[in-house]
């Protein structure tokens, strides 16, 4: 399966569990009702638990969303601990 979140209409499903831009849950509806909604706010409608059932979508700005998780990522890769492999040196006597 894609790593690549589905946007808009690369959201190929008949229903979905819609989460509104407030976060509000508005409820499972048709994937065109969802998308009606999300163009009349100027929004993405983007994919953010595909493997849900029914699929749940949040309507929100596409570009924020993309630059506040590799922000997060960026983050946890700064935090991590690099292993240190420490060194002996033997010399014969």
């Amino acid at each position: 399966m894609s790593t690549e979140t589905r946007v808009n209409e690369r959201i190929r499903v008949p229903e979905v569990r819609l989460i509104g831009p407030g976060g509000e849950q508005v409820g499972i509806v048709r994937i065109e009702d969802a998308l009606r909604v999300a163009a009349d706010a100027d929004l993405d409608l983007v994919e953010v638990a595909p493997d849900a059932r029914p699929p749940v979508c949040k309507i929100m700005d596409y570009g924020k969303f993309k630059y506040e998780t590799a922000q997060k990522a960026r983050e946890s890769r700064k935090n991590q601990q690099q292993t240190v492999v420490k060194e002996q040196k033997l010399r014969p006597k």
